[in-house]
């Protein structure tokens, strides 16, 4: 029987169902000392960090993926692991294959780091470990450096609270079939079970203990990769990454955690070291105890070149003590949300690049977010706002490079929303000189609520805010050399399984004009579709909170 490729990718179904794996010399002895496993590919496969020439290739062997010990149930030994990639979803076109050792101090997991390949192609590719054989998963090279392609399909995403809900909008963007999926933080949740509850309640719980041990990072990675929505997601695309402050703990800042904690740092080093092991990333990023490089490049091609930042790492701590204040501490020219050298890296980036669409993939709030009608300023000191200095002279950088179309991509707020960026945001007559969208959660938050568009009561001080909407979901990008144009895809539940998914908003960003036009054909609607209460992202909050306009 034929198999879609949509029916391999979204379904699960083994390579083995579309052809054997030939077994390569010597790996068969190498694989069966000692007692044969069970089924190890509980947590599917990954893609992930394209160039033009190549990408990273994961799994990591889990017959028990929540065992506590993190280690998934598997010997204290390595194990020989096999891995095929071709040009064709049936494998008859088989362009490389080889062996990775998934080794017990790594959790078993496997990184292969691929290079020498044609750009701008597709390919699948499968692992095999003793008799057993992975899903297939798909996945593609960047164009070349010098070609400009005609069109990029890109998804984002934010915010997967396993708790709060069903992962349903993963496999929703799966079946759209991106080229190209952006994680932009909060992956996974550090809180033991019922400690962080959503409106209406947890469908789900986690396992195991709040996470502060290596063994507690595995296995809550585990469980959330044991979800096959998540894993269909994985499996149609690659994937680019970056953590924000839930995959260690809530709001941390640097070195500094939420509360104070002597152990801080070895909790820090263990949740990198899991994070590398459970992300398609390559080895640049291996984790040297505390610390992780994360910051990188994504080129496709003159189209677009994606700026992942970190923007949790090297940020000074949340002046004024966190949360929403009108704080001097937050416009001091000394504090940095990224660090003097990611800052440099990031600048020099804008100044060489010759993309049309220059994209900056990052954790939080980009924009001024006032939530005062009044005279004060009150703002999140979590976000960009708290380091009012820092976005200046990042947006300043990219203004005196001449990038021809700065684009911010964000995550964390658990809501919809899309922005004009200002240098000036208390004159809302300033030009305009760049755009920002950000995603909403996968299930962060609960199910939320639709609401008539621009009834949210922030918009009418802050005009610059155009779009904002309060159910799950995720952001597909249609990016032509001519216009980005992005669909607000949203969920009506995820407090169980098998949503819908609709475009509740687009938006299109013409070249080379910034600031967002919406589409004729697709006006924002003006009727609430549930009478869920509104409730604020999580903005690194235990609790969800009603957003208010303080007086």
């Amino acid at each position: 029987m034929s198999l879609s490729r949509r029916t391999i990718l979204l379904t699960g179904a083994a390579a083995g169902a579309a052809g054997a794996l030939t077994t390569l010399p010597g790996v068969a002895a190498a694989t069966t000392t000692g007692r044969r496993l069970a089924y190890p590919f509980t947590l599917g496969v990954a893609s992930g960090d394209p160039d033009h020439d190549g990408f990273v290739l994961w799994t990591r062997l889990a017959p028990q993926p929540l065992a506590e010990d993190g280690l998934g149930g598997m010997p204290t030994r390595p194990v020989a692991v096999e891995w095929e990639l071709a040009a064709d979803e049936r494998f008859r076109h088989v362009v490389r294959r080889g062996v990775a050792v998934a080794r017990p101090e790594s959790a078993h997991s496997v990184h292969v780091e691929l290079d020498g390949l044609l750009p701008g192609r597709e390919y699948f590719y499968r692992f095999r470990a003793e008799r057993h054989v992975s899903p297939v998963g798909r996945t593609r090279t960047a164009p070349a450096p010098w070609t400009m392609p005609a069109a990029l399909a890109m998804g984002f995403v934010s915010c997967s609270q396993y708790e709060h809900g069903y992962f349903t909008a993963y496999r929703r963007l799966a079946e759209t079939e991106p080229e190209l999926i952006l994680h932009l933080g909060d992956y996974q949740y550090e809180y033991v079970k019922g400690a962080y509850v959503a409106p209406g309640g947890n469908p789900r719980d986690h396992e195991g203990p709040e996470t502060r041990t290596l063994a507690n990072y595995r296995q809550r990675h585990a469980q959330y990769k044991t979800d096959a929505d998540l894993q269909a997601a994985h499996a149609v695309a690659p994937w680019v990454v970056v953590f924000d402050d839930h995959e260690v703990e809530n709001n941390w800042a640097g070195e500094t955690p939420e509360a104070p904690d002597p152990d801080f740092p070895a909790r820090r080093a263990a949740a990198f070291q899991a994070y590398y092991e459970n992300m398609p990333l390559r080895r640049t990023s291996i984790p040297r105890g505390v610390d992780m490089q994360l910051y990188r490049r994504v080129r496709w091609g003159r189209l677009a070149t994606f700026h992942m930042l970190d923007t949790r790492q090297y940020r000074d701590d949340q002046a004024c003590g966190d949360g929403y204040k009108d704080c001097a501490a937050a416009y001091d020219p000394n504090r940095s949300i990224t660090g003097a050298e990611q800052e440099a890296w990031l600048l020099d980036g804008f100044r060489r690049s010759d993309a049309r669409w220059d994209i900056l993939g990052q954790q939080v709030f980009f924009a001024q977010r006032d939530n005062n009608s009044g005279p004060l300023t009150v703002t999140s000191m979590d976000a960009w706002d708290g380091y009012v200095a820092s976005r200046d002279r990042i947006t300043r950088g990219w203004l005196a490079a001449g990038v021809r179309n700065p684009v911010v991509l964000t995550g964390d707020v658990h809501a919809h929303w899309a922005s004009d960026l200002k240098l000036d945001y208390a004159d809302p007559t300033s030009r305009t000189v760049g755009t920002e969208l950000v995603c909403s959660s996968i299930t962060s938050g609960g199910d939320g609520a639709d609401s008539p568009s621009g009834s949210h009561p922030w918009l009418a001080f802050n005009p610059h805010l155009r779009f904002q909407n309060n159910l799950r979901g995720y952001v597909r990008t249609t990016i032509t050399p001519k216009q980005l144009a992005a669909d607000f895809d949203v969920l009506p539940y995820v407090s169980r399984p098998g949503a819908p998914a609709h475009t509740r908003a687009t938006f299109v960003i013409e070249d080379p004009v910034p600031g967002l036009h919406l589409t004729a054909d697709n006006p924002l609607p003006s009727a609430a579709r549930t009478t869920a209460p509104q409730v604020a992202g999580d903005e690194g909050r235990r609790t969800v909170e009603q957003e208010t306009v303080r007086p």
